[in-house]
């Protein structure tokens, strides 16, 4: 397990929501290596049966992390602001980050396959195809 689970401050000088913070962090970091042990035991098995079933288990894991991280995005409005940036952005991502910081620091930019967000070569949308007639 990563040496950062523990606190690294005193307990009782951290309010409640940093502690339910990191509370759900240390969940997702758990979920996330229960991830990869079932992902490195999926690949290595030669039993078709104990790969489907393992292969179940670590998609279990997926959903518990991404249910860890909606409930960080609803209790961190930085987490919010990231999240709503990159997931489910499309092209590259150093891309959406150079839209997101052009465009005042993210919020939902979107950059498509080609690097931006119209298909038409001119570079990195913040996604306002939408007041042009051009859906997101």
């Amino acid at each position: 397990m990563a040496n950062s689970v523990g606190y690294h401050e005193p307990l009782e000088l951290l309010p409640a929501d940093v502690v339910e913070r990191h509370r759900m962090i240390t969940s997702l970091q758990e979920e996330l290596e229960a991830v990869d042990w079932y992902d490195q035991r999926v690949a290595a098995t030669s039993d078709p049966e104990a790969r489907a079933i393992l292969a179940h288990n670590r998609d279990e894991e997926k959903e518990h992390a991404c249910m860890a991280l909606e409930w960080l995005r609803r209790h961190d409005p930085v987490w919010d602001q990231h999240l709503r940036t990159y997931l489910f952005s499309t092209g590259s991502i150093t891309a959406v980050e150079e839209a997101a910081e052009r465009g005042g620091g993210g919020g939902g930019a979107r950059v498509a396959r080609d690097g931006n967000g119209d298909g038409n070569g001119e570079g990195p949308s913040l996604g306002l195809g939408s007041l042009k007639g051009v859906e997101q």
